[in-house]
């Protein structure tokens, strides 16, 4: 996202994901399944588990439903086997897409992912076409205000990467995506609490889309985000108006 609009950008972001709540919780119980078949269901030896439970806590997930995900995820409960798939692919003025999906059907989930770009302007790549432009990563976001001298050395000494500053005064930690949890817990005993914090695939090139082609771009992510098998949706565009 470019920098003068990236503390909008993540708040009109937060804002969308806030109001389809109901899918929220669908994503998380797959993400807390498949980590816990992968990893076991123990949290303090499966750090993706431990990261997807604190995630739906923080959208108020009640624990039973938590803990029935990790019980289908260790086979202690029956359960849909879920399988990952990642596609890539170009929307408007040829941004590039990655979709990342959780399944119990691939030829249902690509049929369907293939529809939400070929309605909306967009096409379907082969593996490998965007990827090398995303870097897989931790970010944690602060809002503007945030003393950066401060935050950086919380930052650098709980492990993070990285700080940037943005141009419109909002801060972004980064870190290797094993070493997120460990940053995110520094941080915070620092007395820094992100305003959003995932581990995430960073664009490391943007497409600034406006006007009408960026009303565009949205209607596709809408689409692709609205596919019941999609768990997250990545772009290099930053839209301006949409």
């Amino acid at each position: 996202m470019a920098g003068h609009s990236k503390w909008a950008n993540i708040q009109h972001r937060k804002g969308r994901q806030d109001a389809k709540r109901g899918k929220i919780f669908t994503r998380l119980i797959k993400e807390i399944t498949v980590a816990a078949r992968m990893g076991g269901g123990d949290m303090t030896g499966n750090a993706r588990l431990r990261l997807a439970v604190e995630k739906a806590y923080d959208q108020n997930m009640p624990k039973d439903n938590v803990e029935r995900a990790i019980k289908r995820g260790t086979g202690d409960l029956e359960g849909v086997n879920y399988e990952e798939i990642r596609y890539e692919g170009y929307g408007i003025g040829g941004a590039a897409v990655i979709i990342d999906c959780m399944t119990d059907n691939r030829t249902r989930t690509v049929a369907d992912v293939r529809h939400a770009l070929a309605k909306n302007g967009g096409n379907l790549g082969t593996d490998g076409s965007v990827a090398f432009l995303f870097k897989h990563c931790g970010q944690l976001i602060f809002a503007p205000g945030t003393s950066e001298d401060k935050l950086m050395e919380a930052a650098l000494d709980a492990g993070a990467e990285d700080v940037v500053t943005n141009e419109d005064g909002s801060l972004e930690v980064l870190c290797t995506p094993p070493d997120f949890a460990k940053v995110k817990a520094g941080l915070e005993k620092a007395g820094f609490k992100a305003d959003f914090a995932e581990i995430t695939m960073k664009p490391t090139l943007e497409n600034e889309i406006k006007g009408e082609d960026a009303a565009r771009m949205q209607k596709l992510l809408d689409a692709l985000e609205a596919i019941d098998d999609v768990q997250d949706v990545y772009t290099t565009a930053v839209l301006e108006g949409a």
